[in-house]
Protein backbone atom coordinates (compact mmCIF):
# COMPACT_ATOMS: atom_id res chain seq x y z
CA UNK A 1 0.00 0.00 0.00
CA UNK A 2 1.36 3.39 -1.01
CA UNK A 3 1.69 5.60 2.02
CA UNK A 4 3.31 8.81 3.26
CA UNK A 5 3.62 9.37 6.99
CA UNK A 6 4.70 12.66 8.51
CA UNK A 7 6.25 12.91 11.95
CA UNK A 8 8.14 15.41 14.08
CA UNK A 9 5.44 17.94 14.78
CA UNK A 10 4.70 19.27 18.23
CA UNK A 11 4.64 22.30 20.48
CA UNK A 12 7.64 24.62 20.35
CA UNK A 13 8.35 28.09 21.65
CA UNK A 14 8.92 31.01 19.28
CA UNK A 15 12.48 30.93 18.05
CA UNK A 16 12.69 27.18 18.43
CA UNK A 17 13.26 24.44 15.90
CA UNK A 18 11.58 21.28 14.69
CA UNK A 19 12.48 18.71 12.08
CA UNK A 20 9.65 17.11 10.18
CA UNK A 21 10.03 13.77 8.43
CA UNK A 22 8.04 12.27 5.60
CA UNK A 23 8.49 8.52 5.32
CA UNK A 24 7.30 6.73 2.20
CA UNK A 25 6.29 3.11 2.03
CA UNK A 26 5.02 0.94 -0.79
CA UNK A 27 6.99 2.83 -3.42
CA UNK A 28 10.42 4.37 -4.02
CA UNK A 29 10.76 8.12 -3.70
CA UNK A 30 13.79 8.46 -5.96
CA UNK A 31 12.08 10.06 -8.96
CA UNK A 32 9.37 11.90 -7.06
CA UNK A 33 9.44 15.55 -6.14
CA UNK A 34 8.58 16.06 -2.48
CA UNK A 35 6.54 19.03 -1.40
CA UNK A 36 5.68 20.34 2.02
CA UNK A 37 2.42 22.20 2.46
CA UNK A 38 0.72 23.66 5.50
CA UNK A 39 -2.76 24.71 6.54
CA UNK A 40 -3.24 27.11 9.39
CA UNK A 41 -6.57 27.32 11.25
CA UNK A 42 -9.12 29.16 9.14
CA UNK A 43 -6.78 29.49 6.18
CA UNK A 44 -6.26 27.73 2.88
CA UNK A 45 -3.48 25.23 2.45
CA UNK A 46 -0.30 26.77 1.06
CA UNK A 47 2.94 25.48 -0.38
CA UNK A 48 5.98 25.74 1.85
CA UNK A 49 8.84 24.04 0.05
CA UNK A 50 9.68 21.62 -2.73
CA UNK A 51 12.65 19.43 -3.60
CA UNK A 52 13.37 17.57 -6.81
CA UNK A 53 13.96 13.83 -6.99
CA UNK A 54 17.72 14.31 -7.17
CA UNK A 55 17.68 16.81 -4.34
CA UNK A 56 19.48 19.37 -6.47
CA UNK A 57 16.60 21.78 -6.98
CA UNK A 58 14.75 23.32 -4.05
CA UNK A 59 12.26 26.12 -3.64
CA UNK A 60 10.69 27.91 -0.70
CA UNK A 61 7.78 30.18 0.04
CA UNK A 62 8.95 33.71 0.80
CA UNK A 63 7.56 33.41 4.31
CA UNK A 64 10.00 30.61 5.22
CA UNK A 65 13.10 31.44 3.17
CA UNK A 66 16.21 31.52 5.31
CA UNK A 67 14.48 29.68 8.14
CA UNK A 68 13.36 26.34 6.67
CA UNK A 69 15.51 23.80 4.84
CA UNK A 70 14.12 20.95 2.78
CA UNK A 71 16.14 17.80 2.20
CA UNK A 72 15.76 14.15 1.37
CA UNK A 73 17.49 10.84 1.91
CA UNK A 74 16.51 8.54 -0.93
CA UNK A 75 18.34 5.63 0.68
CA UNK A 76 15.96 5.96 3.61
CA UNK A 77 12.98 6.78 1.38
CA UNK A 78 12.35 9.85 3.51
CA UNK A 79 12.04 13.58 3.11
CA UNK A 80 12.71 16.21 5.74
CA UNK A 81 11.83 19.79 6.58
CA UNK A 82 14.13 21.49 9.07
CA UNK A 83 12.33 24.46 10.59
CA UNK A 84 14.33 27.02 12.53
CA UNK A 85 13.48 30.39 14.07
CA UNK A 86 9.86 29.34 14.27
CA UNK A 87 7.20 32.01 14.61
CA UNK A 88 3.62 31.79 15.90
CA UNK A 89 2.42 32.31 12.33
CA UNK A 90 4.10 29.02 11.39
CA UNK A 91 1.46 27.21 13.43
CA UNK A 92 -0.33 24.82 11.08
CA UNK A 93 -0.85 21.23 10.08
CA UNK A 94 2.07 20.34 7.84
CA UNK A 95 1.58 17.87 5.01
CA UNK A 96 4.05 16.20 2.73
CA UNK A 97 3.08 15.20 -0.77
CA UNK A 98 4.86 13.74 -3.77
CA UNK A 99 4.56 13.71 -7.53
CA UNK A 100 6.46 11.93 -10.24
CA UNK A 101 8.82 14.30 -11.98
CA UNK A 102 9.33 17.98 -11.33
CA UNK A 103 7.49 20.65 -9.45
CA UNK A 104 5.14 20.80 -6.49
CA UNK A 105 1.97 22.52 -7.54
CA UNK A 106 -0.69 21.54 -5.06
CA UNK A 107 -3.11 20.26 -7.67
CA UNK A 108 -0.46 18.08 -9.26
CA UNK A 109 0.62 16.13 -6.21
CA UNK A 110 -0.17 12.44 -6.44
CA UNK A 111 0.09 11.16 -2.89
CA UNK A 112 -0.46 12.97 0.39
CA UNK A 113 0.28 12.25 4.01
CA UNK A 114 -2.26 12.89 6.73
CA UNK A 115 -0.30 15.74 8.27
CA UNK A 116 1.46 16.59 11.49
CA UNK A 117 0.55 19.52 13.73
CA UNK A 118 3.11 22.19 14.51
CA UNK A 119 2.20 24.68 17.21
CA UNK A 120 4.46 27.62 17.92
CA UNK A 121 3.50 29.27 21.17
CA UNK A 122 4.98 30.50 24.40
Amino acid sequence: QLQLVESGGGLVQPGGSLRLSCAASGFTLDYYAIGWFRQAPGKEREGVSCISGSGITTSYADSVKGRFTISRDNAKNTGFLQMNSLKPEDTAVYYCAVRWGLGCTEGGMEYWGKGTLVTVSS
